[in-house]
């Protein structure tokens, strides 16, 4: 049986899912990110208490292309250990990663194309830059489940599916953001004024100390809702193929002909 309900979802029942999901496959969830993200994350840590990205542009040069290629792998294998759970099946956190390597190439240049496709829509006027997000938001959902040839044939698989439902989308995106952003927000502000504090009262502790606090107890968080917001986004891809494509009957014939 499916691990999330085979039919139409609304907004609110695609973040509970996602929420399920992430629970139900926090393990393999968990050791993805540890493995993709640890070492950028060491990295970054080390630059910012060794005087930012200023005094080291080689290291940080090193942190961001390690980001970029480990985060594509991570966002691939976290698609994967959630569209299997969607289907009923589950994966190991190293099956997913093995499936997920051979889509890092393809998965950065979806994300390169949609950022600069993205970046285009807002500078000519704002609602273009939403729709254009709002359109091509499923491109590595896509990609990834599918096994697309290209990176351009997945943002148009995405713009196909999401045709109709960009609102609906938009409004995912909000809930997300909001999910994604307050906790850095709330981290950021209690380590920066703890930092303030401590500073003015002469505790003997450089304000730097609290800034890399800051840095890894964010970062950290970020990387553990990471795989929230591409569990939602991996479950609205096949909520609309559900919608416009039948998919639940597609699973429940493959069901009935395997019995």
């Amino acid at each position: 049986m499916p691990g999330v309900a085979l039919r139409p979802l609304s907004v609110g029942e695609i973040i509970d899912a996602s929420f399920q999901v992430y629970r139900r496959h926090f393990g393999a969830l968990a050791t993805i990110v540890l493995v993709c993200n640890s070492v950028p994350l060491l990295l970054q840590i080390f630059v910012e208490a060794s005087g930012g990205g200023r005094e080291h542009p080689v290291m940080m040069l090193g942190y961001y292309i390690l980001y970029v290629i480990l985060s594509s792998i991570a966002t691939a294998a976290t698609v994967f250990v959630v569209s299997e759970s969607y289907l009923g099946r589950a994966i190991t956190a190293r099956e997913a990663l093995n499936r997920a390597t051979p889509f890092v190439g393809r998965v950065i240049m979806a994300s390169i194309l949609f950022g600069f496709l993205a970046i285009i829509g807002f500078v000519l006027l704002v609602v273009p830059g939403v729709i254009i997000v709002c359109g091509l938001v499923l491109a590595t959902p896509a990609l990834v489940i599918e096994a697309l040839p290209s990176a351009t044939a997945a943002l148009g698989r995405s713009w196909s599916l999401t045709g109709g439902f960009r609102l609906k989308i938009l409004g995912l995106l909000f809930l997300l953001g909001v999910i994604m952003v307050l906790p850095w927000l709330a981290i950021s502000m209690v380590m920066g004024v703890i930092g303030a504090m401590a500073a003015m009262g002469g505790a003997g502790r450089s304000p730097m100390l609290f800034v890399v606090l800051g840095v890894a107890i964010g970062g950290l968080v970020q990387f553990f809702l990471y795989p929230l917001s591409h569990a939602a986004l991996t479950i609205a891809y096949y909520d609309l193929r559900v919608r416009k494509e039948g998919f639940d009957l597609e699973v429940l014939a493959s069901t009935l002909q395997a019995a």
